[in-house]
């Protein structure tokens, strides 16, 4: 059975919101930094809001949005990754495999992979699959994964709204 409980919830919270930070500041810091060729490729994507503004901020689109990014995605994603993902690169037999389980091929691959589904931030994701990996090996809490995620999420919806910085949705 898989423990939902948040058991770390102050530092948790600190490291949600520290990942929200690592993931707009190099874009606040050098406004061309997504520019490059890494970051906008055929590979990885364009940057662009994947709608107009107005449209964006229609309550019947952005409050579904809202719950999307912050109750929906942080559970599926880390079921997917942390509580699945990486305990089946430890053994297909994945449910004999405690959560939070460390080796180190499942971890790295696992963050790589985490990283190549968030194409033009995927230097971001990067970092943010190594922060979310680490958290599960050192609390072995679910839980504690989907807070984190959800309040990294619940920030980049505020900043979003508050700055209009759409492609962050892309």
């Amino acid at each position: 059975m898989i423990d939902l409980h948040a058991s770390h919830r102050l530092e948790t919270s600190i490291l949600g919101v520290a990942v929200f930070v690592i993931w707009v500041g190099p874009d606040m810091l050098f406004p061309a930094y997504r520019q490059h060729w890494l970051f906008q490729n055929p590979i990885t994507g364009g940057m662009a809001a994947p709608l107009p503004a107005n449209v964006l901020l229609s309550p019947f689109v952005l409050w579904p949005r809202i719950f999307r990014a912050v109750v929906l995605v942080p559970v599926i994603e880390e079921l997917f990754w942390r509580a699945w993902l990486m305990r089946w690169l430890i053994s297909p037999r994945f449910e004999r495999v405690p959560m939070g389980a460390y080796q180190t091929a499942a971890f790295w691959i696992t963050a790589v992979l985490f990283a190549s589904e968030h194409g033009p931030y995927w230097d971001v994701g990067l970092v943010a699959g190594i922060v979310y990996n680490w958290w599960m090996v050192r609390t072995r809490s679910l839980g504690d994964c989907i807070l984190a995620h959800a309040i990294t999420n619940a920030c980049l919806c505020g900043y979003v709204v508050a700055t209009h910085h759409f492609e962050y949705w892309f």
